[in-house]
């Protein structure tokens, strides 16, 4: 099983990191290095997590990490990291949502 990030959610954490580096560089990059490792621990127990409460489908999961929730989808032999929310309005649809 492999992990892929989306492009909205490596968008939408470059605009965490831009706002957390401006009070400490530091700070935005262990943020990401340890979100990265918190991601990568999804591949051994992938339904370790809740499901979401965003979505209505069992294989979606919500990964709290720092008061910020990463939403995941769990497919065949891909896990897909699709969002990085924290207290902004959140909307996004998936395939098995649409269909």
């Amino acid at each position: 099983m492999n992990i892929r990030f989306e492009e909205s959610f490596i968008n939408s954490l470059a605009l965490k990191l831009e706002y957390i580096a401006k009070d400490s560089p530091h700070a935005a990059k262990k943020f990401k290095n340890e979100l990265f490792v918190s991601c990568k621990d999804i591949l051994h127990m992938p339904y370790k997590h809740r499901k979401s409460i965003y979505h209505e489908d069992e294989n979606i999961r919500d990964l709290v990490f720092k008061g910020y929730t990463v939403v995941y989808m769990i497919e065949d032999e891909i896990i897909s990291v699709f969002a990085l929310i924290y207290h902004e309005k959140y909307s996004y649809t998936t395939n098995t949502e649409t269909n």
